[in-house]
């Protein structure tokens, strides 16, 4: 048995709100719908069972709708099942077959039937995963979603959070937490559709997060295929480790997929081919996001966020401003400064402090500064603007038109410079 242990970046610039929440809700729904999952299964098992070996050894006999669409979906993904229970002469199952194999009146047989299609229809509707869980033969529209979320047993769960755990919390560091938690959504979404495709007419409940986590781990090696990861190896009980690259490791654990799909195909517990299907959503995301430019605009952007803020004065300047002390946050502001006078983020911030100390020169300065630094910093064009606008409206025009420009659906910004425009006499713009 393999099992990864970590890989060579362990770390993240900012907590993996995101990735830890999935593990989280997983977790949470799985507690909360296990034992009912456990108790329902094997009832609506042994009313499967009734079904089809009535069905099987009396053809003839009258099956609602549900029941036909159980009978033929068995036909066609398990027919050496269907021809062990079609013979008349088959290992009694258990008492319910030996009493059937009495009963000779066709009235009898058809009671029996109408008797177990009402029951399958009564356990089906309060089934979690006949309702939740994903079925190809007809899949509603929510499972999409929840299927990801349910999983059926303790070993199913952790061995998908721990995937999830050792691919995800990097991925979202790389992507940013909004679009992270939309690609693995869709991933998931994905993963069971291809499902679909392969299994068009199965009844089974598809469930768990492997089709998802294993998109990550598509993700995973197209945007990390050289990090190493440590694997486990147990062998006759004993322990063995080694790294690996994910080049390596990552699409032989694909083709395993793909051979265990091609195999074992529908008669296999698990769903191999929604493991492929995520996989292969996951690299094309990943792909798609590095050749967009999205990734590196994404990157930059935590980059940003997190390269001045994770600094101790500035940790310290940040929490005095929020505090309202203005003269203790301005001195420690300019000592950092003086070390790194190229940050924007800290030029912008001084100016908000110099703006909430009516100091509107020194404002307008360090603002100019900051964009100078950063053209596409929003907040600073528009906190330039706010600083012109009682004294010289006219020239607060072109920094409010340039945030407009960056934030076009801001209505504020929209606003502020209509009263620009208003005020300079240029009605018409206004207007």
């Amino acid at each position: 048995m393999l099992i990864p242990i970590r890989h060579e970046n362990m770390s993240a610039r900012r907590w993996p709100v995101v990735t830890l929440a999935l593990i989280a809700i997983n977790t949470i729904v799985f507690i909360a719908t296990h034992d009912a999952v456990t108790h329902q299964a094997p009832e609506l098992h042994k009313v499967k069972s009734h079904i089809l070996i009535l069905a099987a050894t009396h053809p003839e006999l009258t099956l609602s709708p549900e029941q036909q669409q159980l009978v033929t979906s068995v036909k066609q993904h398990d027919p050496d099942y269907w021809a062990k229970v079609q013979d008349p002469n088959h290992k009694i199952r258990d008492a319910w077959d030996a009493r059937m194999r009495l009963v000779e009146e066709q009235y009898q047989l058809q009671q029996e039937m109408d008797s177990l299609a009402d029951q399958y229809e009564k356990l089906s509707t309060a089934s979690v995963a006949e309702q939740y869980a994903f079925v190809p033969a007809h899949p509603k529209s929510i499972a999409y979603l929840t299927a990801n979320f349910l999983h059926g047993g303790w070993l199913h769960l952790i061995g998908n959070m721990w995937f999830l755990w050792l691919a995800g919390f990097v991925l979202e560091d790389a992507w940013g937490r909004p679009l992270y938690a939309i690609i693995y959504l869709i991933a998931g979404a994905a993963a069971l559709q291809f499902h679909a495709w392969l299994n068009p007419g199965s009844i089974v409940p598809t469930l768990g997060a492997s089709g998802a986590v294993a998109a990550l781990m598509g993700a995973f090696l197209v945007s990390f295929p050289k990090m190493k990861i440590k694997m486990m190896w147990i062998i006759f009980f004993r322990r063995y480790h080694f790294y690996a690259p994910a080049y390596a490791l990552l699409p032989l654990w694909l083709l395993m997929e793909v051979f265990y799909g091609t195999l074992f195909g529908r008669m296999s517990s698990t769903a191999h081919w929604a493991h492929v299907g995520g996989f292969l959503f996951g690299a094309v995301a990943a792909l798609a996001l590095r050749y967009s430019g999205l990734e590196h605009k994404m990157n930059q952007s935590i980059e940003e966020q997190v390269s001045w803020q994770n600094d101790p004065e500035i940790v310290q300047a940040t929490d005095l401003v929020h505090n309202g002390q203005l003269d203790q946050a301005l001195p420690i502001l300019k000592d950092y400064l003086a070390k790194k006078p190229d940050d924007a983020g800290v030029h912008y911030n001084l100016g908000y402090v110099y703006t909430a100390l009516k100091r509107p020169a020194d404002a307008k300065g360090e603002y100019e500064k900051a964009i100078s630094l950063d053209p596409k910093m929003s907040a600073a064009y528009l906190n330039l603007g706010l600083t012109l606008l009682p004294g010289d409206p006219s020239a607060a025009i072109e920094p409010l038109q340039h945030a407009a420009e960056l934030k076009p659906a801001d209505a504020q910004t929209k606003w502020l410079l209509g009263t620009a425009l208003e005020r300079s006499g240029k009605l018409q713009p206004a207007i």
